[in-house]
């Protein structure tokens, strides 16, 4: 079986994509994965949205050759959330491993980062 590399694109001035991308490198036991805060790598983030995947609108997984963005990202990369060895990433990931309820969940996500990124005075978009 072949290994999938990951590389999950988050916006670091949000405090909750910032502890959820933490919690997945440090935390969450998967193998191969990169993180990659959107607002340190700006050529990535513009190359990404010229394809149409904005991360004002949500996360962005690359695996492999597929990318995955928003509530499609979140899904696909706690579903590879093994055991980790942190109950708040547990309950993330058992939550989140349901296409349905990631779906239904994640506009409230998206409104909470909005919210804190207003809060901090920082501006949504990254370019």
């Amino acid at each position: 079986m072949m290994t999938s590399n990951f590389t999950f694109i988050y916006d670091g001035e949000c405090p909750f994509c910032n502890h959820f991308a933490e919690l997945l490198e440090i935390k969450s036991k998967i193998n191969n994965i990169k993180i990659l805060d959107g607002r340190k790598n700006l050529s990535i983030i513009k190359s990404l949205l010229e394809k149409g995947y904005d991360l004002d609108k949500g996360a962005i997984l690359l695996k492999d050759d597929d990318i995955f963005h928003g509530a499609k990202a979140i899904n696909t990369i706690c579903k590879e959330v093994n055991n980790p060895s942190s109950n708040l990433l547990k309950i993330l990931s058992s939550v989140f491993k349901s296409k349905k309820r990631a779906k239904l969940l994640f506009p409230f996500l998206l409104r909470a980062r909005r919210f804190a990124l207003i809060s901090k005075g920082v501006s949504r978009s990254l370019v």
